[in-house]
């Protein structure tokens, strides 16, 4: 019983409200307001009039007059007169009066006057009353005097506390501007995230993980004479998951977690910067063995030097040297490990990167076919799916994105199905899903012509044709000529997920890209601005292929691509005006040549180009399986590797489901054999 009161009063304790600022404040005004109050009252209930003061003062009843400041004079009565029944109101004593307080206060006008009419009555009565003057402090006149002074401390004390992040947090007050501002996660506030909880991400998951277990158990790896790393950084991608796996860092680790991000650090007052770096990394060494984890540190971590402004970036470049000064300097002996994440490490400074400081770099990719099955399977925990839903085709159709894509892929889905008045969510949905955010929101208004669409539906169908015929091009899952976003038409396709890209790859897929436009000009002789998109990717594609990867016979294996993004010299271009002609004549060769081969393409198959166009005007969207009606089946029937997984995927439920006949069976027979020995 005394525990849980113990507790109770503790809890008590906690609910009671902080100690702020403005309570003081509050406390001053009321005490300043409470004794006007005070005056007031005691200063307007004894008032004399004139007659009254010259009636006391013929019959001696004063024992002395003060005059105060000139202005008032406040009126003492003799002993004996208070004790008259007419006084006896004015001797008692009360809150607002003490010993000390005069009887009556007496408004004489001129001074002069008064005290020579007092004179007079002194010496023609023979009275015997004293008289002084006295000097006595206003308050509210000397507030008056300093509320300008006040009122611009007030000003600068509100402004500073605006600029310096608002009220709350620890760079909230203006003396805790240079304080850190990361968030601490300990065993009191633990995340809830697990390495359970990320789906994919294996390899980035396995070196993050040894970081855990070194701070975990340091003595496993300091037993051979290791170290402990300084640092780890995660590049990759927007949405691929690299603050979701420091998350999962903290919620692993039971070590104390900072978090925060690089825009913490950044602060209009000069030396804040270097000020909560210092700050940071002392609170970190007071709980270590700590985790750091920096979001988005490319904020403080660009590369000093490369221009010559002024002002900001000096603040910058102040942070990050002491950012690299406490991470590896002169006595950073600590177990404090710093985790960053960024997607553009190839703007950090080179003293950042180098071993000592970032000893690991972790690069967070896209998923693969198989790691989107994963990602997918943790989105749609929470939807009711219908039981036609297949993971393994969705992971198909969805070459190319991450974490967070699939994330919104799903919602998109699930507010789909909900506005059809849907009871589950349906493949279907799923692929409306993929639709509205590969092609944009479907424009249902858009007013088009009949030859236009016809146009549209001759440029779609040429890419389908000459994709289906050539090798190395990406197979086609479907085509559509409704208008979504800013195109008119699209067509979907599956491409094989590659490592590296050969020439005939490239080739073939510049074809397949420039078959619309062949299109067009084999059945109206007309082209039409509407592969501009097309002309543009092929276009990229074909100074990559000259100038970045080496593929082209002319130029020879050179490429002009810098990795680094870091070229000392770049006003200049690093080729003569000579090679920049053969650039430009060999970009224009290749994209001819694919030209010319789409149109023989199209050409040799124009009737099946023509059946499909007219089919895809009446229904406006085709699949695979119109294409292999009109085509036929595809020359190339090389299994894809989506394809390999799905039939792999395919084996082992089946190998599940025998296992499970299996084992059903066994019961049975036990149940039998049970029954048997009853009887």
């Amino acid at each position: 019983m005394s525990n849980k009161k113990e507790k109770k009063g503790s809890n008590d304790l906690t609910k009671l409200p902080k100690f702020n600022s403005y309570w003081v404040y509050a406390i001053i005004f009321a005490s300043i307001l409470g004794y006007q109050l005070m005056k007031g009252v005691s200063s307007s209930a004894n008032d004399l009039t004139k007659n009254d003061f010259k009636i006391m003062l013929v019959d001696n009843e004063i024992e002395k007059v003060v005059i105060v400041n000139k202005d008032v004079a406040n009126i003492f009565l003799k002993p004996e007169i208070l004790a008259q029944e007419k006084h006896k109101n004015i001797a008692k004593p009360s809150l607002l009066k003490d010993a000390n307080s005069p009887h009556f206060v007496y408004d004489f006008g001129d001074l002069q006057n008064f005290e020579n009419d007092l004179a007079l009555k002194q010496k023609e009565y023979n009275l015997d009353f004293d008289i002084s003057n006295k000097t006595q402090g206003d308050i509210t006149s000397s507030l008056i005097g300093w509320l300008p002074l006040i009122l611009l401390v007030g000003i600068w004390i509100f402004f500073m506390k605006r600029m310096s992040g608002g009220s709350g947090g620890a760079g909230g007050q203006i003396f805790n501007i240079g304080k850190s501002k990361a968030k601490l996660f300990d065993k009191d506030q633990k995340v809830k995230l697990s390495f359970k909880d990320v789906a994919g991400l294996e390899g980035a998951k396995e070196e993050v993980q040894e970081i855990v277990d070194f701070l975990k158990n340091p003595g496993k790896y300091t037993a051979l004479g290791g170290k402990i790393p300084k640092g780890a950084l995660l590049v990759g991608p927007p949405g691929t998951g690299k603050t979701l796996l420091a998350k999962a860092v903290a919620g692993e680790a039971d070590v104390p977690f900072f978090s925060l991000s690089g825009s913490d650090f950044v602060e209009m007052f000069v030396g804040v910067g270097a000020s909560r770096v210092r700050d940071l990394f002392k609170q970190a060494a007071q709980k270590a063995p700590s985790i750091i984890f920096i979001d988005e540190i490319d904020a403080i971590g660009r590369a000093r030097g490369k221009s010559n402004m002024t002002g900001g970036n000096d603040e910058r470049e102040n942070t990050l040297n002491q950012l690299l000064t406490e991470m590896d300097g002169f006595g950073t002996d600590v177990n404090v490990i710093v985790i960053a994440a960024t997607n553009r490490a190839d703007v950090l400074d080179k003293a950042l990167m180098r071993a000592g400081r970032f000893d690991r770099q972790i690069y967070v990719d896209l998923p693969d076919l198989n790691e989107r099955k994963a990602i997918f399977k943790v989105h749609i925990k929470p939807l009711k799916l219908a039981k036609t839903v297949k993971i393994g085709f969705l992971s198909q159709q969805t070459p190319g994105f991450s974490g967070a894509d699939i994330a919104n892929l799903c919602n998109e889905a699930a507010l789909i199905a909900a506005r059809k008045s849907k009871k589950s969510v349906e493949q279907q949905d799923f692929l409306d899903a993929v639709d509205r955010i590969v092609g944009g929101l479907e424009k249902k208004n858009k007013i088009i012509t009949v030859g236009e669409k016809e146009t549209i539906a001759y440029h779609e169908a040429g890419h389908a044709t000459a994709s289906w015929f050539l090798e190395h091009a990406a197979p086609l899952v479907k085509v559509t000529i409704v208008p979504r976003g800013q195109s008119l038409g699209a067509a979907w396709y599956l491409p094989e997920e590659r490592m590296i890209v050969r020439t005939d790859q490239m080739l073939d897929e510049m074809c397949a890209t420039l078959a619309g436009r062949a299109a067009e000009k084999i059945i109206f002789n007309k082209i039409s601005t509407g592969a501009l998109n097309d002309l543009e990717k092929i276009t990229r594609q074909a100074r990559a292929m000259v100038t970045v990867y080496g593929l082209n016979e002319k130029l020879g294996n050179i490429t002009y691509y810098d990795s680094s993004s870091q070229n000392e010299y770049g006003f200049t271009k690093p080729y003569s005006e000579e090679t920049a002609k053969l650039i430009d004549q060999e970009i224009s060769k290749i994209i001819d040549e694919q030209y010319q081969r789409a149109i023989a393409i199209l050409t040799e198959h124009k009737d099946q180009l023509t059946e499909l166009a007219k089919l895809l005007l009446e229904k406006e969207v085709i699949f695979k399986e119109n294409l292999e009606t009109i085509f036929g089946k595809r020359p190339f029937t090389k299994p894809s590797s989506a394809e390999i997984v799905e039939t792999v995927s395919k084996v082992i439920e089946d190998e599940d489901e025998v296992i499970e006949e299996d084992s059903d069976a066994k019961e049975d027979e036990t149940e039998t054999t049970s029954n048997t020995e009853k009887k």
